[in-house]
């Protein structure tokens, strides 16, 4: 904010920032441009988990802190009873979580999309380790390089710039019923998309940049 009340050119606003920060709010701008995102249920009410949880299949459902990031704070319960004590801990501890389908058919895999100045730049499908269904890299995971549909493209780009992204992560999931927007990071990390597509993601960040910077001083 401060950088835009200067007139600085900054990669990423914070009304934007804001948005995809919020895994909630941003589940809820999606959905409501027509993206499918997975069902997701809140509520801080815990005489209600066991009916709220009724609205999950037999798969399991994925609890979230809604703010965040790297895989921490995601636990998937397998039951209905061990989700709501998991919904019940975090609730005692003041955190915010939300209730989400998990997707059986993805295997533990979900494929980001790097999204920059409204062109995709690279694609990697990541895995998750034995025993584990996060598939953070963070987290032990595995990536490859990922050719993604045109419907996938369409649907990570589309979801960047509804949020107002020009730099965007883009997770999403290959389910039955088509790409479920996971998650979009405002700020995604260059480590592993570099390493796994060999492309040099940050210059083009840097091009973007200085495409975009008013005078020289701020180069």
């Amino acid at each position: 904010r401060q950088f835009e009340e200067k007139g600085i050119f900054s990669s990423l606003s914070s009304d934007a920032l804001l948005k995809a920060r919020d895994k909630l709010s941003c589940s809820q701008l999606l959905a409501s441009k027509g993206l499918q995102v997975p069902k997701t249920i809140v509520s801080n009410n815990t005489s209600v988990y066991g009916n709220l949880l009724e609205q999950f299949d037999e798969n399991g459902v994925v609890i979230k802190l809604i703010n965040g990031t790297h895989g921490i704070g995601v636990v998937l319960a397998e039951s209905k009873n061990q989700a709501e004590s998991i919904l019940e801990a975090f609730n005692k501890t003041r955190q915010k979580s939300m209730m989400q389908e998990f997707i059986k058919e993805a295997d533990g895999a979900d494929i980001r999309i790097f999204i920059v100045d409204g062109e995709i730049v690279g694609s990697m499908k990541r895995k998750a380790r034995s025993g584990e269904f996060r598939s953070n890299l963070h987290r032990g995971g595995t990536s490859t390089v990922e050719p993604v549909s045109k419907k996938e493209a369409d649907v990570a780009l589309k979801a960047a710039d509804f949020l107002g992204l020009k730099v965007a992560g883009v997770d999403m999931l290959r389910s039955k019923r088509g790409p479920l927007i996971l998650e979009v990071n405002a700020s995604p990390g260059l480590e592993g998309i570099e390493t796994t597509t060999k492309v040099d993601i940050a210059g083009k960040i840097i091009n973007f940049v200085e495409r975009n910077v008013i005078s020289p001083q701020y180069v």
